[in-house]
């Protein structure tokens, strides 16, 4: 694998899906079977199939990577959001995955870079509903209505230097933008949010025109530093990441702080036959 650029010019996006190279696509998986795929998403790809073709997008690609017609993408993320995405290459086996997640029998575990400094656990347990006051359409925000859905975010930080903090999140809800928005609310957006940073207007921008001099002077990162470290399952397995390579040199030359111990190699817990996953 090619060496990482630097953070600051990392990655070339724009405001369209970049193609998926074949090769790469390979590197990014961690675990495959008869039932499931487990990928270490980058932070520059969607996941849901786009215009510009299979490549445009992580289901696409991997549609023609297996030679399957249908897989079922259990546990998405957003386009820049890194991490473990699980997509299921069975009926029976996305069922019984999308139940796990319906009953709340699976624990998902966050890192995220933040802005400020956090110095204790914090838990937000605030309800989340549509911004009405926000130019982008996508954006939530922490308000009480008829539409609003109760949200829980445990944020826990882990190391700070430079202005920010390492922190490690475990959302007890699954709700959209849930941890952007919480951050947000806490007065700690995540480093590098172009809707929940220091202006929404920069996700405009940064769609019609890219990467621009007024977004390269307002973000730290060119995308935002949250990357999805697991997925345990109660009963069955489970799978877990290193940080993410941009996440971990922005943590060392902005913040100063050994990461080391977030970068280790992906692991795969066997803990039940075929995983539960399968009729």
């Amino acid at each position: 694998m090619s060496e990482p650029r630097h953070f600051s010019t990392w990655p070339p996006m724009s405001g369209e899906a970049e193609l998926i190279d074949p090769a790469e696509l390979r590197e990014w998986i961690v675990f495959e079977d008869e039932d499931v795929l487990v990928i270490d998403k980058p932070g520059w790809i969607v996941c849901h199939p786009s215009k510009n073709g299979p490549w445009s997008s992580l289901v696409g690609a991997c549609r023609e990577l297996t030679g399957l017609e249908t897989l079922h993408l259990v546990a998405r993320l957003d386009r820049e959001t890194s991490g473990i995405v699980l997509i299921a290459k069975r009926p029976a086996s996305a069922r019984r995955l999308q139940m796990a997640f319906q009953e709340r029998r699976v624990n998902k575990e966050y890192l995220a870079i933040m802005s400020g400094e956090l110095t204790e656990l914090v838990t937000v347990n605030q309800p989340l509903a549509k911004d009405l006051e926000s130019q982008v359409a996508a954006r939530v925000t922490v308000r009480k209505s008829r539409s609003a859905q109760k949200a829980v975010t445990a944020f826990e930080p882990l190391a700070s230097g430079g202005g920010y903090t390492l922190v490690r999140v475990h959302p007890e809800t699954g709700r959209k933008h849930q941890i952007r928005a919480h951050a947000f609310w806490l007065g700690h957006p995540i480093a590098g949010d172009k809707i929940y940073g220091p202006d929404d207007t920069l996700f405009l921008e940064f769609i019609t025109e890219g990467w621009t001099p007024r977004l390269d002077a307002a973000l730290p990162m060119r995308r935002q530093a949250l990357h999805a470290t697991s997925l345990t399952f109660d009963g069955g397995p489970q799978f877990r990441l290193p940080l993410a390579w941009d996440m971990a040199q922005f943590a060392r030359e902005v913040m100063g702080i050994d990461i080391d111990a977030y970068c280790a190699a992906p692991e795969v817990k066997k803990t039940a036959e075929n995983y539960g996953f399968s009729s």
